[in-house]
């Protein structure tokens, strides 16, 4: 009974059109949810290490002294965990794929801004305290 299942099988699939899908002739279909690979707004990035707490593979390296931060592109698995804790939004999820790597060493490094420090207010001219500081 196999025999005749099996060389159903191989007739079907003889006359009929494969059911995977032509990567290189035709481009994988993307869409606004796809999920490429991570994106830094450096300038946006306050170094608070979120990311890197919840990075799952440890993927990302946050220095604050340094004001660096890199990701590991080997190590990366496109969870997206980063984008969605990230408090100020400068991590996105790009759509489009990366091209395939041949030798290890995809770690991207970028200089962040840091985190940013409040400046003092300036006294007015008129030599009154200013608004934030006056107390009633």
């Amino acid at each position: 009974m196999s025999f005749f299942q099996n060389t159903r099988t191989v007739l079907k699939s003889l006359f009929s059109r494969p059911a995977t899908l032509m990567y290189p002739a035709k481009p994988a279909k993307k869409t606004p949810l796809t999920r490429g690979h991570v994106t830094i707004n450096p300038a946006g990035c306050i170094t608070c290490r979120t990311c890197q707490r919840k990075c799952p593979t440890q993927a990302i390296s946050v220095e604050v002294k340094e004001k660096t931060w890199q990701i590991d592109n080997m190590r990366c698995v496109v969870c997206a965990v980063c984008v969605d804790t990230c408090p100020t939004k400068c991590l996105t999820m790009d759509t489009q794929y990366r091209p395939a790597m041949t030798a290890r060493g995809g770690i991207e490094t970028y200089t962040v801004a840091g985190p940013r420090k409040k400046e003092p207010v300036a006294a007015p001219a008129d030599g009154t305290k200013p608004a934030a500081e006056k107390k009633e």
